[in-house]
């Protein structure tokens, strides 16, 4: 890591136990340093949507950020747990906001092509967040580890390194968690498509 990139580990550290303490100001000028990070955990989240989704990239992360600010007694240990929350919360807004289009219009689901590189969904078929939401809630039951890896990984875009950080677990161990959820979601996904 750069003296730079060290020196903006620091400050996002510093900010981080700052905002545990209760100082405002501290998350205010947290946003500018993981703006970017931020925004293209976004758009990874946004790039998988349905042609002519109306939620934009700028919107789900002002809409995150409102539900980061709202919530009470947030402890962040570091930059990855920080991403991680921020990746949840944004998983919550489209599921959210998925839930009210199909409300709204009677179909009107939010959809993403495929759980990362290795597609749990199966060959060239969409995945309705909602479903996927509801069926990582099955999983979260079942085994909460796998659940949120699924979560850290599909739905933050976090590596297998990154996301073995956050959850203060083994790479090979986020590997292994990986790979049962998905075979465990492709089962529940194909159940529930048919």
């Amino acid at each position: 890591m750069s003296e730079r990139g060290k020196a903006d580990e620091a400050t996002v550290s510093d900010l981080l136990a700052s905002w545990r303490n209760r100082e405002p100001e501290a998350r205010d000028r947290l946003l500018p340093l993981v703006y970017d990070e931020l925004h293209r955990l976004a758009h990874r989240y946004m790039k998988d949507e349905r042609g002519g989704h109306t939620l934009q990239t700028t919107a789900l992360i002002n809409e995150m950020y409102m539900r980061l600010v709202g919530l009470d007694r947030m402890e962040f240990r570091d930059r990855a747990h920080f991403i991680a929350m921020a990746a949840t919360l944004m998983r919550q807004v489209l599921v959210d906001y998925a839930r009210r289009a199909a409300r709204d219009k009677r179909g009107g689901g939010v959809c993403v092509t495929s759980l990362d590189d290795h597609d749990v969904a199966g060959s060239d078929r969409s995945i309705d967040v909602v479903a996927l939401d509801q069926a990582l809630e099955r999983l979260a039951v079942l085994d909460g580890q796998q659940s949120r890896v699924v979560e850290l990984r599909f739905f933050g875009g976090l590596s297998v390194e990154e996301t073995a950080e956050a959850m203060d677990i083994s790479p090979a161990t986020v590997k292994r968690e990986w790979a049962m959820a998905k075979a465990w979601l492709h089962q529940q996904l194909a159940a529930g498509a048919s």
